[in-house]
């Protein structure tokens, strides 16, 4: 499988190993699209990465990161990352389920992509205001992520995804950007971190 023709254009200088995910992507929908189902509706999910407070998680890692003062930029912080808080997948799909109109791709993304900078930063300040966060360079990504047993891909690589479908049919976010997510996400870790 290729990536898609416009992928280079997109992703200078990016590694060949980032094309797993998309090749993966591409793949996984054709095979899904390619037999009609008359009786049934397809619908195919494209989903950001999920924040919850669950320990283990995406959210769980970047906070530990940022509580141990390595919370500043992952690689040239210039990247978009696109995200989606717990409550608004769930209602997403709900509210899929429920409009038997809407089918084929289906992007679940917050409507408002940040930077790595901007998202970081957000996050610090979640935490605690005004928390200075060291960056980590590429290469410490890299190897962070050999150790994690995990691809750099998913922090380095820029991911500008807006949930166009969804919006155009009339879902209404909850979390529309990540400042106001990133504190609701916090105060639960710390309920929770308090309760046990």
């Amino acid at each position: 499988m290729k990536p898609p023709a416009n992928w280079a254009a997109t992703n200078p200088g990016a590694p060949d190993t980032w094309n797993f995910s998309i090749s993966v992507a591409k793949g996984w929908e054709q095979a899904f699209f390619a037999h009609p189902t008359p009786r049934t509706r397809k619908v195919a999910l494209r989903s950001a990465i999920t924040f919850s407070p669950d320990r283990g998680g995406a959210f769980d890692v970047l906070l530990t990161l940022v509580r141990r003062g390595l919370g500043g930029r992952q690689g040239s912080g210039e990247q978009f990352v696109t995200w989606i808080h717990e409550t608004d997948l769930v209602r997403s799909v709900e509210w899929l389920i429920a409009h038997e109109d809407c089918q084929g791709v289906v992007n679940l993304a917050a409507p408002n992509p940040v930077r790595n900078r901007d998202f970081m930063r957000a996050l610090r300040n979640a935490w605690r205001p005004h928390t200075f966060g060291l960056p980590l360079e590429t290469w410490m990504v890299e190897l962070g992520a050999v150790f994690m047993q995990t691809e750099s891909e998913l922090i380095l690589k820029s991911r500008q995804v807006v949930p166009g479908r969804l919006l155009d049919a009339g879902f209404v976010f909850q979390y529309l950007d990540w400042p106001s997510a990133a504190q609701e996400l916090v105060s639960r870790w710390k309920q929770w971190y308090r309760a046990h």
